[in-house]
């Protein structure tokens, strides 16, 4: 049975963009080659961390939103806790209305990237 599943995971500070994207490729590679199908992902940055890990106090945060067998779970986890790149991780499971509220903020994201500024709008006095 396949169910949609939401993860999150932490990437040290100090890798370069082009080792970032290494990384996300490792792991969306993983999926797919298991069976598992990329819904949604999400970059989400450099941010600072609520408190020290690794002696670290930011980290680069990246949101992977994919549909998976559940046994598939266990082994991107395994992936996650050996790669010394990853500082943190979560993998949950979606239910119908997680699955709604993510595909509604997607679209949110979307239409607000789409839709021209406001001050571009505004007609010019003279």
């Amino acid at each position: 049975m396949i169910k949609q599943y939401e993860t999150v995971f932490i990437a040290t500070p100090v890798l370069s963009e082009a080792q970032m994207k290494e990384a996300v490729a490792k792991y969306t590679d993983l999926i797919k080659n298991n069976g598992g199908e990329i819904v949604s992902e999400e970059d989400w940055g450099l941010k600072q961390l609520a408190y020290p890990i690794q002696h670290k106090t930011s980290g680069f945060y990246y949101l992977i939103e994919f549909k998976a067998n559940p046994e598939f779970v266990a082994k991107l986890e395994t992936q996650y806790h050996r790669d010394e790149r990853i500082i943190r991780y979560i993998t949950v499971a979606l239910d119908k209305n997680a699955v709604a509220y993510a595909e509604r903020r997607r679209n949110n994201r979307a239409a607000k990237a789409a839709a021209p500024k406001a001050e571009e709008t505004k007609p010019v006095e003279e």
